[in-house]
């Protein structure tokens, strides 16, 4: 099997030669350098192309992105005037700046969905060319509503805001639902021509290591209502859309494969996001779950020895095992502190691979 073929069979939960192996999350120019032979100017003058260099070096099938940081003095993918932005916002300015976000009924009557299709397709079909033999499978974080804006508002502005104005809040909610949900419009079309793959990653972080960072309940009342909304086109298409898992999930679990989602991604087993019972779960239709996963950034690979790796692919490879649909991918960003003789073991304990 080739790249592509391989990762089609997982979406469509049949098993192909060997697990496929999802990159792009390698934050780390040293390693990138090291892996391409690169030097420091090469990299800085192209990130994306030395990224995608790294990922094939490697073995990867597909790739979600090329993660590539904000300067060549730092790894991170957010700067500091992004968080000074965030600073700045009180609950007098949110509310301000919520007033100006059109309504769902405004985005439908504003989307020009034909230019916009054309727009998307030029690119995806773009980006494919660019990557060649490995498959061009990106994630798309603005398919779904977003529950918590925390991101552009800073976390205690944005929980007061919803505490103390539920009513403007929710109005975040539904244009980021119809937001997605115009998304999942072009994706669903894309699939059904036939050009763009049939799974992909979406997700929020709602919950942190002790779980949701606002009520459960709020969530069944307010938010999953339009996340189901949000991806209903994707779903009707038979599309697996796959969920990031960031943190302690179990409380809202059932409350996501309810909405449709066919797979999950992540998995922090620190917080009781351990693969031997999530392999059992199933989808709203009862069909095995798509697994992105489960390589830990937090323990096993920049902890562990190369050994431990090997070992936590044949454990994912044997609880997968007649239970769920495996693609290798990491739980999240690859920071520098991942030895990169870990970074080889990894690749190349699934590489040779087989069932």
């Amino acid at each position: 099997m080739n790249s592509h073929s391989r990762l089609f069979t997982a979406f469509d939960l049949h098993k192909p030669d060997r697990p496929p192996i999802l990159g792009g999350w390698l934050s780390a120019p040293g390693h990138i350098m090291a892996l391409t032979g690169c030097s420091p100017d090469d990299y800085w003058a192209d990130p994306f192309h030395w990224g995608l260099e790294a990922e094939r070096k490697l073995g990867s099938d597909g790739i979600i992105t090329i993660v590539q940081p904000v300067d060549r003095s730092d790894y991170r993918i957010i700067d500091t005037h992004t968080l000074e932005a965030r600073a700045a916002y009180n609950v007098e300015t949110t509310l301000a700046d919520i007033a100006t976000y059109p309504t769902p009924d405004e985005m439908c009557a504003s989307f020009d969905f034909e230019a916009e299709y054309t727009r998307f397709k030029a690119e995806h079909t773009a980006m494919q060319a660019r990557c060649g033999d490995i498959l061009w499978c990106p994630a798309d974080w603005e398919l779904i509503p977003c529950a918590l804006w925390y991101s552009k508002y800073g976390y205690e502005t944005t929980f007061t805001t919803l505490a103390a104005h539920p009513n403007e809040y929710r109005r975040l909610i539904e244009f980021s639902a119809e937001r997605g949900h115009q998304h999942a419009l072009l994706r669903a079309r894309a699939i059904r021509e036939g050009w763009h793959p049939r799974a992909l990653l979406t997700g929020e972080d709602i919950c942190s290591q002790r779980g949701p960072m606002c009520s459960p309940k709020y969530l069944r009342r307010e938010y999953f209502p339009l996340l189901e909304y949000a991806i209903q086109p994707l779903v009707e298409v038979g599309a697996k859309v796959v969920w990031h898992c960031d943190g302690d999930v179990r409380p809202i679990l059932n409350d996501v494969l309810a909405c449709g989602f066919s797979g999950l991604q992540g998995f922090q087993s620190e917080c009781g996001m351990d693969l031997e019972w999530i392999v059992n779960l199933r989808t709203r239709t009862g069909d095995p779950l798509l697994i992105f996963g489960p390589m830990s950034v937090t323990t096993t690979l920049p902890h562990g020895t190369p050994d431990d790796v090997r070992a936590e692919v044949k454990r994912a490879m044997r609880l997968c095992h007649e239970q769920a649909s495996l693609v290798f991918f990491t739980s999240n960003t690859i920071l520098p502190d991942t030895p990169l003789e870990n970074l080889r073991a990894y690749w190349e304990a699934v590489l040779e691979s087989q069932w």
